[in-house]
């Protein structure tokens, strides 16, 4: 048990910090689901697990609300495993450390998990309470939403019931959602082409530290430093003396992360170490200025290392670095119809030295379809060029806008009835499932909303805890007042 069970609303905080003690990182949501199995079957409510893995439960209406319109109430039951490069936690077997921080609450060295244990928490505590008020209830939470949707891919139609999808996972209070971008991984490998260390060469390990990182949708446009992104550039740099060979380089964990650390392991001559040296220090000095205000922490450090078994072929050397070098990252386009929203983007989110070969993973997202190929089409042909196999997989839709959703309506006027204002109507940037569900249930109307989450897919991740409390009025009111099925 930790501090944060004292919060309000109880129940939400309770659920929540049992979350955190369960690992849940994505891939691993057994055991977290099996519990929620088998809290709900005690609690006497029909719980059912589909062929991918998500669970589905059902309470009946509070009495009196029986022909009210189905809601499903949405969350996904994995996380984000993030943790700080002196962290030695393991998502697979330790539990998260949550603390209050002020107005916040985070966790100790590693991602938090509110992005989407809180949305999680919060249908939980609807099912515990009682006097929460509601119609037919359904209860979705979906697996591997960070790493693949593989849940959202999965899910079948005719298993759900529901008019009204209430999804959990936006990460700002006073806005409301609408719409998310569609996106897909482009999956990128080189052969490794090895050569011996040449004789009289000394290994040094070049890392970048410090990064902020991010989300790679959410984040993307406020020009956080990329780590690979650095990386490309420093070695480019020493490489055009010609006598640094590159045995290995690793870079960033996950495709939908903004790189926070890098590293390459490179031999050279010793009479290269003093310059080498001296353009580190000089790129320390450029990058310090340069993301100024957005990353002040950066550290580039360039230190011995043992002597590696092998070096990459300089043919390899580079095609590998001018294909990193050249490679899309950032903002591709903002929207012409949404003012300030970004419309295309991509994430250099992974790179890594494997025995047979360089592997690369980037993820790429777009409100349009034609966007998201595009991009894709213009990845694959810098790594195409460079010699590699560029594949993509895991494409999924946006979601697109309707302005005239009645779901949307209701929760705008119940926000301004409950909080004096109308909270603002966005496309959110970032790979929602409800595209996905949207193409098995077309007919569902969906909202999506959630408490204020800031740095998500980082160690930087909190939680404001009086959002939370909001989050959880507005939900309790909309379940209240969702109006009477068509159908009855």
């Amino acid at each position: 048990m930790s501090e944060i069970r004292s919060l309000s609303p109880a129940l939400l905080w309770q659920f929540f910090d049992t979350l955190c003690s369960i690992p849940h990182p994505s891939g691993h949501e057994a055991a977290l689901r099996q519990w929620i199995a088998d809290w709900a079957r005690e609690r006497e409510l029909d719980v059912r697990q589909d062929r991918v893995g998500n669970l589905v439960i059902r309470k009946a209406a509070t009495a009196g609300m029986e022909h009210r319109k189905g809601v499903i109430l949405q969350a996904h039951m994995d996380m984000v495993p993030q943790a700080n490069a002196d962290s030695p936690h393991d998502f697979t077997r330790d539990p998260i450390q949550p603390w209050i921080d002020g107005d916040w609450v985070r966790a100790r060295g590693t991602t938090l998990g509110a992005d989407n244990g809180i949305g999680l928490a919060a249908c939980l505590a609807v099912l515990a309470d009682d006097k929460v008020q509601h119609g037919p209830l359904e209860v979705l939470l979906t697996v591997d939403e960070e790493s693949g949707m593989t849940g959202a891919f999965g899910l079948e139609p005719g298993l759900l019931r529901g008019e009204i999808l209430l999804n959990t996972d936006s990460e700002q209070d006073g806005d409301v959602y609408m719409g998310c971008a569609g996106g897909v991984d482009a999956n990128i490998t080189l052969p490794y082409e090895a050569e011996p260390v040449p004789i009289g060469h000394q290994a040094v390990r070049l890392a970048i530290t410090g990064l902020r990182g991010g989300h790679s949708g959410i984040n993307i446009h406020q020009g956080r430093a990329s780590a690979n992104k650095l990386l490309a550039e420093l070695l480019h740099q020493l490489g055009q003396s010609g006598d640094i060979r590159l045995a290995e380089l690793h870079g960033g964990t996950l495709r939908n992360a903004i790189a926070r650390e890098a590293w390459a392991l490179l031999t050279l001559p010793a009479a290269g170490l003093a310059r080498a040296q001296d353009l580190i220090e000089s790129y320390r000095r450029q990058y310090a200025a340069e993301f100024a205000g957005v990353d002040d922490f950066i550290r580039l450090e360039l230190e011995p290392a043992g002597l590696p078994p092998r070096v990459m072929s300089p043919d390899l050397q580079r095609r590998l670095v001018a294909a990193l070098l050249a490679c899309p990252h950032g903002v591709m386009e903002m929207s012409r119809a949404l003012a300030g929203v970004v419309q295309s983007s991509t994430n250099l989110g992974v790179i890594k030295t494997e025995a047979e070969q360089v592997y690369v993973q980037c993820l790429i997202r777009s409100l349009s379809d034609a966007g998201r190929d595009r991009v894709a089409e213009m990845t694959a042909a810098v790594f195409r060029l460079a010699g590699a196999d560029c594949r993509f997989d895991g494409a999924y839709p946006g979601w697109q806008p309707d302005p005239d959703s009645p779901i949307m309506r209701l929760l705008l006027d119940t926000h301004e009835a409950l909080f004096g204002v109308q909270p603002a109507v966005k496309v959110i940037h970032a790979g929602l499932e409800c595209g996905l569900f949207k193409a098995v249930y077309p007919e569902w109307d969906m909202v999506s909303f959630g408490p204020t989450i800031q740095g998500a897919h980082s160690p930087d991740e909190r939680v404001h805890i009086e959002a939370v409390s909001r989050f959880w009025q507005l939900l309790v009111r909309v379940l209240r007042q969702i109006p009477e099925s068509d159908g009855r």
